[in-house]
């Protein structure tokens, strides 16, 4: 006899899922076309979902208080040939409908590792129906994609909200829905799992990173370096009275160059790029448990000398974190020494405020040929990388503006 499934329908243009209320049948009952066999609720309202064809009910898949995605197979119905032929109905062959259904009860848990996952997780998720998802059925196609967070529904959302969870923490979970996407059940189970994990609790500082960081990435970020020689900087360092800071000299530096390109630090809003009206710079500056970055006000127009007391002043603010509200906010681009900590290369990310972040690597001898003397000789370099919003700036653009600033680290007189 052909089996017909009972689908999960689509409610509404934004529903993705719904939470089973009531059922109103029970295998083995006889069904007539268009009989209401579920009562089911989503985030606005509880809905009826009927049969689309006469028969008895095989099997039922779902339980009572169990959230299924659209698409998903709730039951299966026996109709003779002659009714599938009257209504139409879609029909499963045997053997498609064993791999559908599951009694419910019998869901058992499962390890889900996917590829590139951060961590393993064991027995705490359920395994989701694998079996036949139909989701151009009677209804508006599903807003899914093909794994993890990028649709979550309105009662998700709301939980999110309550819990104050941001998608970029769902990248862990791996969805059991239609088309691997999240439901209801894997956010609360993978909120359970992580309750068990030893914790501690996102300090302001470390929050206000985060949510930087991730304004940051909505938008396209590229990044492109070159070596520099460190000789001169260094030996300049040395001869000069005061020690000025080496992140000084990169300050001074990119302030030079952008003033020469400033279109290099444009902002994008809608169809336009507003170019900066002056050169103010932020330096990033590494606190407990995340980065000041003070903003210095026209770089360009003073020298490094001029520059040095109000780059010491900045910096110590930074570190006690008192900073002068004349140092805070309306920077144009930022310098980033993550030589300090070791590092010879990193991609840094600009303040969502701004376009473009020069990060400075650590000093290295490393072998250069030489024409003159016919063999390699070791050479202080040091890699910087500018990471820019590619909407604003192309590679091109990028490469001339770090020639420049190349140009005046090697010749630190000119700053």
């Amino acid at each position: 006899m052909p089996l017909v499934p009972i689908l999960m329908p689509q409610l509404g243009e934004s529903i993705a899922e719904a939470t089973i209320m009531r059922m109103l049948v029970s295998p083995g009952d006889t069904v007539q076309e268009d009989q209401e066999v579920f009562e089911v609720e989503t985030n606005k309202a509880v809905m009826a979902v009927t049969v689309s064809c006469g028969g008895v009910v095989k099997q039922i898949s779902v339980c009572e208080g169990e959230t299924v995605p659209v698409g998903a197979v709730m039951a299966v119905v026996e109709a003779t040939p002659e009714e599938v032929e009257r209504t139409g109905a879609t029909v499963l062959d045997e053997a498609a409908a064993a791999a559908a259904v599951q009694p419910a009860g019998e869901k058992k848990g499962s390890s889900l590792v996917a590829d590139g996952a951060h961590f393993r997780t064991e027995g705490e998720y359920r395994e989701g129906r694998t079996g036949h998802i139909d989701t151009q059925g009677r209804g508006l196609p599903v807003p899914a994609r093909m794994r993890g967070a990028q649709y979550l529904s309105p009662r998700i959302r709301a939980r999110m909200d309550e819990l104050n969870i941001t998608e970029a923490d769902l990248a862990y979970v791996i969805g059991t829905g239609a088309n691997g996407r999240i439901t209801i059940e894997d956010f609360e189970n993978f909120i359970h799992y992580v309750d068990g994990w030893p914790s501690r609790p996102a300090s302001p500082m470390r929050r206000s990173v985060a949510g930087s960081m991730q304004r940051t990435w909505r938008r396209p970020i590229a990044s492109a370096g070159r070596p520099i020689y460190m000789a001169p900087i260094i030996l300049h360092r040395r001869n000069h009275p005061r020690k000025p800071g080496v992140t000084l000299y990169f300050l001074r530096a990119l302030a030079l160059a952008l003033a020469e390109y400033p279109e290099c630090a444009g902002y994008m809003v809608g169809g336009r790029i507003l170019t900066p009206r002056r050169i103010d710079l932020g330096v990033a500056v590494q606190v407990a448990d995340g980065v000041m970055v003070p903003v210095i006000r026209g770089v360009n127009e003073y020298t490094l000398d001029e520059l040095i007391d109000d780059y010491n002043k900045v910096i110590v603010q930074s570190r006690e974190r008192k900073l002068d509200p004349v140092y805070v906010g309306g920077g144009i681009a930022t310098v980033s020494n993550f030589g300090g900590f070791g590092l010879t290369f990193a991609s840094p990310m600009p303040l969502p405020s701004e376009s473009l972040i020069l990060g400075v690597g650590a000093v290295r001898k490393t072998p250069v040929w030489s024409d003159e003397v016919e063999c390699f000789i070791p050479v202080e370099q040091a890699e910087i990388v500018a990471s820019f919003d590619h909407r604003v700036v192309d590679g091109g653009d990028i490469g001339r503006l770090m020639q420049r600033i190349a140009y005046y680290l090697e010749h630190p007189e000119l700053l």
